[in-house]
Order: structure tokens, then sequence, then C-alpha cells
């Protein structure tokens, strides 16, 4: 059994995709996933589960889709991938100063170096994004509501899907992860 976190594209979003967390926990513990947690209401699930990732993505998926009627992605990780993500943090300084604006982009591909470019010679704002291994790292500092940096502009520079969470979040799931 591995530590494992899922983070739900798009749920409870503007009033779009209602998926209370109580029912996202009693769908994971009857899918045989172990010590279920969520953390906030915006789709994030942790647990245990002797599958690898990629697998437990597909489950999940299938299993929202059929119960919920709800066909959205689902990324999963492990708490060593978010450890990692956590260590190779490129944005220290707005990690620890301003973690609310910093936000980690779990993607299902990795973004490569060009596309990377691309979008970040298209942004016209001050965001700042940088790569890594199945997710990317953005930088708001003048707030993410008022940023022409939507994810839809993101997903089409970088030829993948995703879910952004703040820094704080990315913590408070690797901790819950890790107890």
């Amino acid at each position: 059994m591995s530590a494992q976190i899922a983070f739900l594209r798009a749920v409870n979003v503007g009033g779009k995709a209602k998926l209370p967390m109580a029912d996202l926990r009693a769908l994971a513990e009857g899918l045989k996933l172990r010590k279920v947690s969520t953390l906030l209401q915006s789709g994030n699930l942790v647990f245990e589960a002797s599958a690898k990732p990629a697998a437990t993505e597909r489950l999940l998926e299938a299993a929202c889709a059929k119960t919920f009627g709800l066909e959205t992605g689902i990324f999963v990780r492990t708490l060593s991938e978010i450890e990692e993500v956590i260590a190779c943090n490129p944005f220290v300084k707005e990690a620890k100063n301003d973690p609310g604006h910093l936000v980690v982009l779990v993607t299902r591909d990795t973004p490569d170096a060009a596309s990377l470019r691309a979008l970040q010679a298209a942004i016209k704002g001050r965001e700042v994004v940088r790569g890594g291994v199945r997710h990317a790292y953005i930088t708001y500092p003048d707030g993410i509501g008022a940023s022409k940096l939507s994810l839809a502009m993101i997903e089409r520079r970088l030829g993948t899907t995703g879910t952004m969470r703040n820094w704080n979040t990315i913590l408070k799931l690797a901790a819950k992860a890790a107890s």
C-alpha cells in the first residue's frame, strides 16, 4: 500500500460539478481504498492504495462517472511524487512570502520545454511558469482572479490537461498523506 493523493478537476467550482466530499470518501472506501480522507471542498482525496497511480486514476474516473455522472479528470500522485514537487519548487521566496499566489498545476503529461517557453512568452502579466515532471509551478503575483492566465490558456499552450492547487493546499495534502 502506498499513500496517494487524487486531485479532481473542476469539482465544486462556481456551482458546477457539485460533489459532496462525504460522497467522494464513501465512493473511495467502496473501491477498497484505505485511510480515506479529503481536504477542503475542491476535490482533494488522500488515501492508501495498492494499485499504481495511473490505475487508481482510471478507477476513480470510471467510478465518479458511473456513480455521480461526473466526468472529470482525476490526477493521482504518490506521496513521494508530491514530496518531490515540494522539494524542487523553483519559487522558494514566493512559497514562503506569498503561498496563496503560488500554484502547482498537476498535469496528465509532462509539459515539454518548448511549450513552457511558448506559454511564458504568451503571458501578458507578471505571472511566471516553470515546469516539472507531470506538473508546473505558476506564480500569480497580482492574484489569480485578476490574471488573464487561465487554466484553459495554459492547457492549450502546454497541450495537456490539468488542475491547479495553491501551495498551502499542496503542503497540507502532503502532511495529511504522510500521517
